[in-house]
């Protein structure tokens, strides 16, 4: 079974990578691809642990792109790690996250929250610090009941501490990807709350930019939007792809391996990736 898109706590996910490739082979998982947002950390470290539980890891990450006025991603699987172009995309990422947190923090200061930014930090434990890390914090510090509220209250789309970032564009990504010698995919393309025709124009801009692939199942989804998402990726020649998204365990909508199988018809993107399972 494959499942291409996970997420360790390097970034927004949970588990260890040794813990999230141990929850893999519970699940049945035999080939597993950590796509952290903006580092190849988790991937490192999984390594020993994937070849003692017999787990074929695909060394991936996930990218932040933009497209018009909102934020899409991009995943890039079978990426060789130690690449210069990889490690200066990263870099760059790393900057960009570092500079929104610290206009995050300078807004929650405003708000009545002056420690924001260390207590982020703490929070992240060495990684890059998100919007995650600031909920979690303003929850500790009793600000708010819970991570939901936290968004509602400060950090979600027009509160005080909503910080836009423009990210690089897909073009820009998908060449980092390449030049890293991997596939770029374009992750969950339905979540992203568009009307079908506009969705159909987000994927013409991918193949314009030179992707490779649409995550046609991501995580428990109807099977007509995987239909729907398997006949656009077949009218532009594209490969695709699935994975659960996973991040917290016992969600099972995104937990690992728990999504419906790509159709046989479809051109399956670990083809392209140098895998033959047909059954997976």
């Amino acid at each position: 079974m494959f499942d291409l898109h996970s997420h360790t706590y390097f970034s927004d996910g949970m588990l260890s990578p040794e813990a999230l490739i141990a929850r893999a082979k519970e699940r049945g998982v035999s080939v597993l691809a950590i796509t952290d947002h903006d580092t190849i950390a988790g991937v490192r470290i999984a390594q020993k642990a994937a070849l003692d539980a017999a787990i074929q890891l695909i060394p991936g990450i996930e990218f932040s792109s933009q497209w018009g006025r909102g934020g899409v991603h991009i995943v890039g699987l079978g990426v060789d790690i130690d690449s210069a172009v990889l490690a200066e995309a990263i870099a760059h990422q790393e900057d960009a996250r570092a500079a929104r947190s610290i206009a995050i923090a300078e807004r929650l200061s405003k708000a009545g929250f002056p420690d924001a930014l260390a207590g982020a930090r703490a929070l992240a434990g060495g990684v890059s610090v998100g919007r995650p890390h600031f909920a979690q914090y303003l929850v500790a510090i009793g600000a708010v009941k819970n991570i939901n509220a936290a968004f509602k209250k400060y950090l979600g789309a027009g509160k005080p501490a909503d910080v836009k970032y423009q990210w690089p564009l897909m073009d820009q990504v998908i060449a980092w990807i390449h030049g890293a010698g991997g596939v770029a995919v374009l992750a969950h393309p339905a979540k992203y709350e568009l009307t079908r025709t506009k969705m159909c124009a987000l994927v013409d801009s991918f193949v314009a930019a030179g992707g490779d692939a649409i995550e046609v199942i991501s995580g428990l989804q109807p099977s007509a939007m995987t239909d729907d998402l398997l006949r656009i990726t077949a009218s532009r020649n594209l490969y695709a792809s699935c994975g659960s998204d996973f991040h917290i365990p016992d969600q099972p909508w995104q937990d690992l391996g728990g999504f419906g199988r790509l159709p046989p018809q479809a051109k399956a993107v670990w083809e392209l990736l140098g895998y033959n399972n047909i059954n997976a």
